[in-house]
Parts: structure tokens; sequence; C-alpha cells
């Protein structure tokens, strides 16, 4: 408490000024531009390493950047993250969603390990709120993981804005990452498949007036990847490949 303290008081010298005029500008009408999911993982800074500001987005984090699929829900159960969906797409009329994974994430390496029998029985799961959580809403993402059986050369298919729409997913070609990040990628995937499930979105998906996209930040390059639909697999954000990115984006989900 005492670093949260300090940096409060920083805060307060530095930046609070500067902060209370942004506040100003954006509080009667603020636009954000993205959801934006990402990790609870205290390296990742979402709105640092997008250089976004007061009003850019919504951001919603959790362990793993998981979003539940809308078949987990009946009557009044639900949670933060389809409510956010809600709020921000429906309520707010913001036209993108962004998923973000990460490498050395720690749930995903906790999901990686719940392949075993052992780690995910009942009695493990009733203890640990973090393994229901993963075993619930992570294990679509390990079991398409798990299908591959180690070989990642072959393609992977996933679900995009509607049922009839489907992407191909080449996980880690090059072979740069770990295994567990290798399950990072897939689950980033998987959750713009279980995005898509929800039915209050159908309408604007069908009608291309809304848009989902995954990225990936690797913490120990502070590189970061988004999914091409068009080289089908993670590229990194860099100056040889923006224009390329961009013009993607611009061509499919302006």
């Amino acid at each position: 408490m005492e670093r949260i303290l300090r940096g409060i008081m920083r805060y307060r010298v530095l930046d609070r000024s500067s902060m209370v005029k942004q506040f100003q500008q954006v509080k009667d009408n603020p636009v954000p531009k993205a959801v934006f999911y990402t990790c609870m993982d205290s390296r990742m800074i979402p709105t640092r390493f997008t250089e976004t500001s007061v009003g850019d987005m919504f951001v919603v984090r959790n362990a793993g950047n998981l979003i539940p699929h809308s078949q987990h829900f009946v009557d009044e159960m639900t949670s933060c993250e389809p409510a956010a969906l809600e709020l921000g797409c429906i309520i707010n009329d913001i036209r993108h969603i962004i998923v973000c994974g990460h490498s050395d994430c720690k749930a995903m390496n906790l999901l990686y390990k719940l392949k075993s029998k052992e780690e995910s029985n009942t009695e493990q799961r009733r203890m640990s709120p973090l393994r229901s959580w993963l075993c619930n809403h992570g294990q679509t993402s390990l079991d398409k993981f798990i299908a591959m059986d180690g070989d990642f050369s072959k393609p992977m298919l996933f679900t995009a804005e509607t049922p009839q729409t489907k992407f191909v997913a080449y996980i880690d070609p090059e072979n740069k990452f770990s295994t567990e990040d290798k399950l990072s990628q897939v689950n980033t995937l998987q959750q713009l498949q279980n995005i898509a499930s929800y039915g209050m979105l159908k309408s604007r998906l069908q009608k291309h007036e809304l848009h989902i996209h995954a990225l990936w930040f690797d913490i120990f390059t502070g590189d970061i990847y988004y999914f091409s639909r068009r080289a089908k697999t993670f590229v990194v954000i860099d100056e040889s490949t923006y224009e390329t990115i961009l013009a993607e984006v611009t061509r499919y989900y302006s």
C-alpha cells in the first residue's frame, strides 16, 4: 500500500491536472472506439502499449482474457464479460471488440496443466476458483489445442462473426514460442468465436457493423501481434507490416 499511496501523491503533482482536463473534454460525449479484453496479469498495461487515453476504450480484464460462451448462461446467470459486450456494443454502439492474449500467461500455464484429470477433478475445482474458472471457460481452447497433437504445421479452423463465416489459423508457424504460449494464441482466437455466440450481437455482426479482432503481446520482447485473416497467422506489428495490416483492417473492418 505504501507504493500505491506514493504513486497517488506523484499523480496529484504530475498528472492530475491534465487528466481532469481530459475528463472534462469527454465527460458529456465520450466516443470509445473499442471494447478491449485482456488478462489481469500485472505486466499487461493495455493503455500504455496501445497509447490510448481517457475515453478511448472500455477495458475488461480477467484471468486468461476469457469471454465465456453464451451457452454457459441461463436465466439470470451471467458475468461481467458479456455485460461489457452489451454496455459497449449495444448501449454505446462501439464497433470494434479486441481480445489480447500474451506470452507467459499464468492462467494459460495452469490451463495447460489442467489437461491432467488429477489437476482438474471436481475436488480440485471446488478448492480453487481459478481452476473452476479455467475448466468452465477455457476447456474449449484446451480441447482444440490437444486435438492438434503437437503438430502446429496443420491449420486450425475457427468460427468468426457468423456460423457460416470461418477462418483458418496457423499457430506459431516459425515455432518461436513455448507450448503454453501456443495454447495462449489458440485461446485468444477461441474468444472471437465465443463473442460471436451472443444473440444480442448477431444482427450487427451479420451486417458488418461490429468487428472482432485478436492481438497477442509478447512480454519478453514488447512486440505486439495482430491476427491477420489474410496471412492466417499472428503477424508482428512493426514498421514493415503496419501498412499491410492497416489495409486489411480498413478493407474488412472499417
